[in-house]
C-alpha cells in the first residue's frame, strides 16, 4: 500500500464517536468555499475532500458550495469577503494570509523547513495553532494547514544553478514581503502580482518566471512558457482552510466541531495526496521537455537569502527561533 493510500485508510480509522454523534442537533447550512486554483489542483482535492467530510458527518445538513479558478476573486479579495461576510470559507495560500497577520509570514522563511514532516509537526503542534488561533484578531477563522508544498523556481529563459544566473530575471512571487526579499536577494528583479495576473503575465512575456510547488506547475501546464524548473525548494508554503468570524460566529457548536474536523482531516488528506503525486508530475513534465534542474548548489542560495533573516528575525518575535529549535 503507497503513503498516501495509508494515511487515508489511517484518517478514516481516526474518525472519531463524537463527531458522528453531532449531525443529529445540526441545522441546515450551506457553504461557500472558494479557491483560486483549477479542478486539477491539490486545493480543489481538498476542497472536495471537505465537501464530502462535512456532508457524512452532518447527514447532508452541512453542504459545501466550491467556487475554483478565483471565480469570486484572488485571494486577497477572498480574505476580506470573509471578514465582512460575502464569502464564508476557502483554502487559501499562506502568503496572502499574512497581509491580514504578519506573523504567519513566519513558515515561510527561505530554507527555514528541512522536510515536509518537520513542516507538519510545526503546523500541527503548538506554534501553528498558536497562529491559527490568532486568526481571530482579524475576523478570520483558522481552521487547519493544507499546503501548497516546497516551493521551485521556472522561468522562461535559461537553466539556473546558482544566485547568478537569476540576475536580470523578472520573477513572479507573490504580493508578501519575505518572498519579495528573497528574490531580490537572489539577484532577481521580483515582482509581486496576483496569480492569475502572473498566467497572463507568463503567457504574454512580461514577467519571466515563477515560484512555486511541481504540483501547480503540472496543473497549470506552466512547461508550455516555462522551459526551466529548478528544484530549489527555497521554501515551504502551508495553506489554510480560513472562514470567515461572521459566518463561524452563525454555526452552532456542533457545526463547528464538524467543520473543525472535517477541515483537518482533508488538509491531511491533501498533504499525502501531493506527497504521492508528484515524482509521477515530475516525470510527466520532464517528458514534455522541460529542463529540470535538480542538481542546483542550494548552498549558494541559502546563503544569499541570509540578509533576509537578518531583516524578518525579530519581526516574528519569537515565532522563528521557537520554529527553528523545533526542527533541530
Amino acid at each position: 500500500m503507497n503513503t498516501f493510500l495509508k494515511a487515508t485508510a489511517l484518517a478514516a480509522a481516526t474518525l472519531s464517536a463524537s463527531a458522528l454523534s453531532l449531525a443529529a442537533e445540526i441545522d441546515p447550512v450551506n457553504l461557500r468555499l472558494a479557491h483560486v486554483v483549477n479542478e486539477q489542483d491539490g486545493f480543489h482535492a481538498a476542497a472536495v475532500k471537505f465537501q464530502e467530510l462535512v456532508a457524512e458527518r452532518s447527514d447532508g445538513a452541512i453542504t459545501v458550495e466550491i467556487f475554483p479558478n478565483a471565480t469570486l476573486g484572488d485571494e486577497r479579495t477572498l480574505l476580506e469577503g470573509m471578514q465582512i461576510g460575502t464569502v464564508d470559507m476557502g483554502v487559501i495560500t499562506n502568503g496572502p494570509v499574512s497581509n491580514f497577520l504578519e506573523d504567519m509570514a513566519v513558515f515561510e522563511m527561505p530554507f527555514l523547513f528541512p522536510s515536509p514532516e518537520a513542516a507538519y509537526s510545526v503546523l500541527d503542534g503548538e506554534i501553528g495553532q498558536e497562529l491559527l488561533g490568532r486568526l481571530e484578531e482579524v475576523n478570520l477563522k483558522g481552521l487547519a494547514y493544507a499546503e501548497r508544498g516546497f516551493r521551485n523556481l521556472t522561468n522562461s529563459k535559461r537553466p539556473v544553478a546558482t544566485p547568478d544566473d537569476l540576475d536580470g530575471l523578472r520573477i513572479r512571487v507573490m504580493e508578501n514581503p519575505v518572498y519579495i526579499d528573497t528574490f531580490r536577494e537572489l539577484g532577481a528583479d521580483a515582482v509581486p502580482m496576483a496569480w492569475t495576473e502572473a498566467l497572463t503575465g507568463m503567457q504574454q512575456g512580461t514577467i519571466d518566471g515563477q515560484e512555486n510547488p511541481v504540483g501547480v506547475v503540472y496543473s497549470f501546464k506552466l512547461n508550455e512558457t516555462q522551459t526551466n524548473m529548478t528544484m530549489t525548494r527555497h521554501s515551504y508554503a502551508p495553506a489554510i482552510f480560513v472562514m470567515g468570524m461572521p459566518k463561524w460566529n452563525q454555526l452552532s457548536e456542533d457545526a463547528q466541531a464538524i467543520i473543525s474536523d472535517a477541515a483537518q482531516e482533508a488538509a491531511e488528506y491533501e498533504r499525502a495526496l501531493n506527497a504521492a503525486q508528484e515524482g509521477e508530475q515530475l516525470e510527466e513534465l520532464k517528458a514534455a521537455g522541460m529542463n529540470v534542474i535538480e542538481d542546483a548548489d542550494l548552498s549558494t542560495f541559502s546563503d544569499a537569502v541570509q540578509p533576509v533573516y537578518e531583516k524578518y528575525g525579530e519581526k516574528f518575535g519569537d515565532y522563528l527561533p521557537r520554529i527553528q529549535e523545533a526542527v533541530k
